[in-house]
């Protein structure tokens, strides 16, 4: 069955609406409008759904049948609410819900942004067929949506899945709020706060390295390819990312006994460098008969997996409205 379906997309920075069709095992992502966060959130859901509105005008050919919310947290996906997430200022208990059922008249589903990309990867990308899968953002941040026992799994007020607060080391690059973290070691960020001071220390012993101290863009990007021009002390960082990355999927192992783990944007981008480091430490230091029925996979739906996002989270309120 082919389903149309909305997608919105409220980010720190950017916002989106996404239009898209689901069919079967796939989704086709027909037309998409972004723009700027507004300054307020009241500017922001107007924007929103003129934007879906416009998609809609210019692309339907059948009816909407349900929309997608997928938004940063913290959050109330059964309220509906928004919960003042950093990167949103002003968006203090927000109903993003409303808005759009009134406007459209179809069912509405919030999610956030972990989950959503969880839901995508389960329904159409890397995770198809899974019943306990894990997806992991690696990104900006990390964070991790669950899929467990076939169903997408928030815990008590949708705070699970915060893996990037586990702290993995008593001392390491800041993350989450705490040094040592998940995040602080597999994030953007925290790869390019940890070469910072692998330069600056190399600096004052003399150590030739490709990467500035002063460098404006010490991006984790830099790292990599820096490391794949064969500079050692980028591929020092690179290890100390992967074994801590192998940790932090051996608790997962070990305390979820997933099928899949579905890693996203930076794993999925330097999987060849990563994997061989990240695997090693993964068999040290899980059970070997939980890793053994686990497969680590990196995103299916690569660049397409933040549209995606959204739309699955329709797909899914669809699918639970007609239970």
């Amino acid at each position: 069955m082919s389903l149309l379906l909305g997608g919105i997309d409220i980010g720190g920075t950017k916002c989106a609406a996404v239009l898209g069709r689901s069919a079967s095992e796939t989704v086709n992502i027909i037309d998409k409008i972004s723009f700027p966060t507004p300054a307020t959130p009241g500017e922001a859901l107007v924007q929103l759904g003129d934007a879906l509105e416009q998609l809609l005008k210019r692309n339907q050919a059948e009816p909407l049948q349900a929309i997608g919310i997928s938004c940063g947290g913290p959050l109330s996906s059964k309220e509906g609410l928004v919960l003042s997430p950093p990167n949103l200022p002003g968006w203090d208990r927000v109903d993003v819900l409303t808005p759009f059922r009134d406007r459209f008249s179809v069912p509405v589903g919030l999610q956030n942004d972990a989950n959503a990309c969880a839901l995508a990867e389960w329904k159409w990308g890397a995770g198809r067929g899974s019943e306990n899968m894990v997806f992991l953002t690696f990104g900006t941040g990390m964070g991790a949506g669950l899929i467990l026992n076939g169903r997408i799994y928030g815990g008590a007020n949708d705070m699970a899945g915060e893996v990037g607060h586990i702290r993995l080391a008593e001392d390491g690059p800041l993350g989450y709020g705490k040094y040592g973290s998940f995040e602080g070691f597999c994030s953007g960020g925290g790869i390019a706060r940890l070469a910072q001071k692998f330069v600056e220390d190399g600096v004052r012993v003399g150590e030739s390295t490709l990467l500035q101290a002063d460098q404006q863009e010490l991006t984790a990007k830099v790292v990599f390819a820096a490391a794949h021009a064969g500079d050692e002390l980028a591929k020092r960082v690179i290890e100390i990312v992967s074994k801590q990355l192998g940790r932090g999927l051996a608790i997962l192992v070990d305390i979820l006994n997933p099928d899949t783990i579905v890693i996203g944007s930076i794993y999925e981008r330097q999987e060849a460098m990563l994997a061989p480091l990240v695997m090693a430490e993964l068999q040290r230091e899980a059970l070997p008969i939980a890793l053994g029925v686990c497969r680590i996979v990196p995103s299916g739906l690569q660049d397409n997996v933040g549209d995606a996002a959204s739309l699955s989270v329709a797909l899914h309120e669809y699918e639970q409205q007609q239970k």
